[in-house]
C-alpha cells in the first residue's frame, strides 16, 4: 500500500475515537418508512413475502421503483410527497427481478430465469412507467445482477453474474458458466437487443480467473464502466462503445487490528485479520478518474469497509475498520455474524449542494454511514438507522432525499417486514442515534447492545442500563448521561462471578442498592438451565448474592420470568417489587404477578396485575419503577410495525399496594393508564414501530425515558430509540 494510503488507514481509524459532529449545518433525518407490502394486491395474502431489493428513482424523483425478487414482480411507489409515500402497484414478471433502472419513461429490469445456477438464463424486460405494461424483452444467456446507463443515455450495461452454487463443493470457484458483460445501445431508453455486445471478463483476475463473477457495474461521465468481480476478487474498467478493457486491477487485501472477530456472545475489538482480501460489491464514481467499492467480501474475503481507488487501480483511501466502530458506536454491531463484520454491501454517491457524499451500507448493521468526499481522505458526516438488510441505494439530489431498499422480510417470524426508507436532507441536527458510546481510551468502540433494563442514578439525567442474555459472555451494565443529544454511554461495567464473565444470567431489570452496587432482576429459562433469581452486585459488577425464586414459584414456572425490579423503602424495610413479563401456570389468563421481596425478611409475597387484551401474538410486562408514592408499569403487545397496538405506561397507586403471601388468594391492583407511547415511537425517527420496548424509568428530577431491545442486530434492524418523554409531574 502506498505511504499516504496507510496514513489515510491510520488517520480514519482514529478518527474513530471521534463521536458525531457537535454541530453540522445539513443532516439527513428519516421522514418516512414504506412497508413495501402495502404494495401487495388485494387479492394476495398480506402475509406473502416480499422484498426491497434493489431501487431507482423516476427522473423527476417522484416515483421509486424496486426489485423484488420473492413475490417475481416490479414495485412502484409514489413519493410526490416524500413524508407520505403511497403505493403504486407491482407488475408480475416471469422470472425473478434482479436489478432496476428507469431512463426516460422506460423502466429497465434484470431478470433471472434461471433453471439451476448450473443452467443460467435470463432476460432484459422492459415497463413503460405510466402505464406499466411490459413492452418487450432481450435474451441476456445468463443469470443478471446489476445494470447502469451511461450518462448521456446512449448506453446500458448489464453484469452477467451466473452465481456460484454455495451447496456444491462448498461454494468454491471455479463454476461453471462463466459470468461476463453485456453492452446495449440506448435509443430513448429503449434497448436494441440486436446492438447487445458481450466483453469476456475471463482471465483476467488473478483469483479463479477462468470463472469471473460480475457483480456490480457503474458508469463515469466519460462513458467507461467499473465492473466488480467480487469472488474473483478484481475490477475493470470498459470502455462502453468498444466493449474494450481499458484496464482492471486487483482489489488486494488488507490488515485490520483492533477488530472483533469472534462469534461468542461478546463485544471485544481486540483482534486481528491479516491479508483479507477486500472483494469488493458496489461501485461507484466520485469522478472520472477515481471509484468508491464496498467491501461485503461474499466468498473468502470482506475487509468490513470502503476503499477509493483510482483509476488505474491505486489504493487513495481505505477505511479500514473505521467504518465499523462508527457502526459499533451506535450499537449496531452484529456479533451473531460476525465473521465479515458489518459487511458493507450497498453503495451510493451524489452530490447536494456543494457536498459530494457517499452513502455506505451495512448489510449486517442494518445502518447507512454518510460520508463527505473531500478529495482525500473522507469526513464521516453521520449514521443513518435503516430497515433489516439495506442493499439499495439511491440518492435524488434534486429533492435532498435519500431512499435505502431493505430486503429482508421476516413475516414469516412474525418480525419486521421488508420497508423502502425516505430521508431528507435539511437544516438541524440529527435525530438518530438516539444514544450512543463513548470509544475507550485506545479508540476501540465500548461494544453495547441489546439493552433490556434502565434505571436512575442518584442525579438527574444520570441512568444505568443493562444488557440481556444475547451478549451471554459480556453481561454488563451502563452507565448513560442523558443530559447529552444523544444520550452517551460513559462506561461499561461486566458483571462476573468468581472474578470471571457471570456465566447462566440474562438481565432484565436493575435498580440501584444505594451502596454503588445493584440489584439485578435475572429472567430464567428452566430448558437453558438459567435460574429465575434475584443477583446483587457491588460496584465492581461482581456478583455477591444470589437470591433464588421459592418452590411455590417455581413449581409454576414458565421462561417468561422477571422482567424488571425497583425497590421501595431502604435498610430493614427495603422490600423489592418485580414485574413477571408473563403469566405462569397458577394465573388466570389475562393476569401476571407483581413479585413483592423483603431481602431482611426474607419473605416473598405478590398481588396480580391485569393484562390488556390483544388480538395477535401476548401481551406482557417489560419493566418497572417507582416514583413519588406509585409504581410505574411498561405493558407491551409483542407485535411490531403496523400490528403493534398496545406500548404504554401504566401506574398503581403504592397505597393499594398490599402483596399477600403465595400459595394463597391474590389481590388484583387497579392500573391507572399514564401515557401511550406507541404514537412517540412512530415519530422518534419515523421508522416502524419496534416491538421491544424493554427499557424505564423515572430520573431524580422525575424526567421519563423509555429505550427499546435492539436484539443485538439479530433478525432485527439494531435501532435502539432513547426516547425522552418529558416530566412525570405533566402525566398525573
Amino acid at each position: 500500500m502506498p505511504r499516504h494510503s496507510a496514513l489515510f488507514v491510520l488517520t480514519a481509524a482514529l478518527a474513530a475515537s471521534v463521536s458525531l459532529p457537535a454541530h453540522a449545518d445539513m443532516m439527513f433525518n428519516r421522514v418516512a418508512s414504506f412497508a413495501v407490502a402495502g404494495n401487495l394486491p388485494a387479492d394476495v395474502e398480506k402475509t406473502t413475502p416480499t422484498s426491497s431489493e434493489i431501487i431507482t428513482a423516476s427522473e423527476d424523483g417522484m416515483t421509486l421503483v424496486y426489485s423484488d425478487s420473492p413475490l417475481g414482480a416490479v414495485g412502484f411507489i409514489d413519493i410526490a410527497d416524500p413524508k407520505a409515500p403511497k403505493a403504486g402497484g407491482i407488475v408480475k414478471i416471469s422470472g425473478e427481478p434482479t436489478s432496476v433502472v428507469v431512463i426516460g419513461g422506460k423502466v429497465l429490469a434484470g431478470v433471472n430465469t434461471s433453471q439451476s445456477k448450473a443452467r443460467p438464463s435470463g432476460n432484459l424486460t422492459v415497463i413503460d412507467l405510466a402505464s406499466k405494461a411490459i413492452e418487450s424483452t432481450c435474451d441476456l444467456g445468463g443469470q443478471p445482477d446489476s445494470l447502469a446507463f451511461s450518462k448521456d443515455g446512449k448506453f446500458l450495461a448489464i453484469a452477467i453474474e451466473n452465481e456460484r452454487d454455495e451447496e456444491l463443493n462448498d461454494g468454491e470457484i471455479p463454476q461453471m458458466p462463466v459470468g461476463d458483460l453485456k453492452i446495449f445501445t440506448l435509443a430513448e431508453g429503449q434497448p436494441d437487443c440486436a446492438t447487445m455486445k458481450t466483453v469476456n471478463l475471463a482471465g483476467i483476475a488473478e483469483v479463479a480467473g477462468e470463472d469471473p463473477e460480475p457483480e456490480f457495474v457503474a458508469f463515469n461521465e466519460a462513458g467507461e464502466m467499473a465492473v466488480t468481480l467480487q469472488e474473483n476478487n478484481h475490477i475493470a474498467i470498459v470502455n462502453a462503445e468498444t466493449g474494450a478493457i481499458a484496464t482492471h486491477f486487483s482489489a488486494g487485501s488488507a490488515t485490520l487490528d483492533k477488530v472483533d472477530t469472534k462469534k461468542n456472545g461478546a463485544l471485544s475489538f481486540d483482534g486481528k485479520i491479516e491479508n483479507v482480501a477486500r472483494e469488493p460489491d458496489a461501485v461507484k464514481w466520485l469522478d472520472n478518474d477515481r471509484l468508491v467499492v464496498a467491501n461485503e467480501g461474499d466468498y473468502k474475503g470482506g475487509s468490513r469497509g470502503f476503499t477509493i481507488f483510482s483509476r488505474k487501480g491505486e489504493v487513495l483511501y481505505d477505511s479500514g475498520p473505521s467504518f465499523e466502530y462508527q457502526v459499533a458506536n451506535a450499537g449496531h454491531y452484529p456479533d451473531d455474524r460476525n465473521k465479515k463484520g458489518v459487511e458493507p454491501e450497498g453503495l451510493e454517491t451524489g452530490t447536494f449542494g456543494e457536498d459530494r457524499l457517499m452513502f455506505v451500507a451495512s448489510e449486517r448493521g442494518s445502518v447507512v454511514g454518510v460520508y463527505k468526499d473531500t478529495g482525500a481522505e473522507p469526513r464521516f458526516v453521520q449514521i443513518l438507522p435503516s430497515g433489516i438488510g439495506p442493499e439499495g441505494l439511491v440518492a435524488i439530489p434534486s429533492r435532498n432525499l435519500l431512499v435505502t431498499a431493505n430486503e429482508a422480510d421476516l413475516v414469516e417470524d412474525g418480525l419486521a417486514r421488508s420497508h423502502v426508507m425516505i430521508y431528507e436532507r435539511s437544516e438541524g441536527p440529527a435525530t438518530y442515534p438516539m444514544i450512543t458510546a463513548k470509544p475507550t481510551a485506545d479508540g476501540t468502540p465500548l461494544g453495547w447492545g441489546a439493552l433490556s433494563a434502565l434505571a436512575a442514578g442518584d442525579a438527574a439525567g444520570k441512568l444505568f442500563a443493562a444488557s440481556d442474555s444475547f451478549y451471554a459472555n459480556a453481561p454488563s451494565i451502563f452507565e448513560i448521561d442523558a443530559t447529552q443529544t444523544p444520550a452517551l454511554i460513559t462506561g461499561k461495567t461486566i458483571v462476573t462471578r468468581d472474578g470471571h464473565p457471570a456465566q447462566k444470567i440474562d438481565i432484565e431489570g436493575l435498580v440501584a442498592d444505594g451502596e454503588g452496587g445493584f440489584w439485578l432482576a435475572n429472567e430464567g429459562d428452566p430448558a437453558k438451565l438459567v435460574p429465575h433469581a434475584i443477583l446483587r452486585v457491588d460496584d465492581k459488577g461482581e456478583i455477591k448474592q444470589e437470591i433464588g425464586f421459592p418452590m411455590e414459584l417455581l413449581a409454576h414456572q414458565t421462561r417468561f420470568g422477571v422482567e424488571g425490579i425497583t425497590a421501595i423503602g431502604e435498610g430493614d424495610d427495603l422490600t423489592l417489587v418485580m414485574a413477571v413479563q408473563r403469566e405462569w401456570a397458577d394465573d388466570p389468563k389475562g393476569q401476571v404477578k407483581l413479585l413483592a421481596y423483603k431481602p431482611k425478611a426474607k419473605e416473598w409475597s405478590a398481588v396480580r396485575y391485569p393484562l390488556e387484551t390483544t388480538e395477535a401474538g401476548w401481551m406482557g410486562l417489560s419493566e418497572i419503577t417507582t416514583h413519588d408514592g406509585k409504581l410505574y408499569i411498561l405493558e407491551r403487545d409483542n407485535q411490531i410495525g403496523d400490528l403493534a397496538k398496545v406500548k404504554r405506561i401504566y401506574s398503581v397507586a403504592l397505597d393499594a399496594f398490599k402483596p399477600a403471601k403465595l400459595g394463597g388468594d391474590l389481590p388484583l391492583v387497579e392500573k391507572t393508564l399514564v401515557r401511550d407511547i406507541v404514537g412517540d415511537l412512530k415519530s422518534a425517527t419515523n421508522g416502524y414501530v419496534i416491538d421491544k420496548v424493554e427499557g424505564f424509568t423515572i430520573d431524580r428530577n422525575g424526567d421519563i425515558f423509555v429505550a427499546t431491545d435492539n436484539d443485538g442486530v439479530d433478525d432485527s434492524s439494531g435501532e435502539t430509540l432513547f426516547l425522552r418523554l418529558g416530566n412525570i409531574s405533566a402525566m398525573n
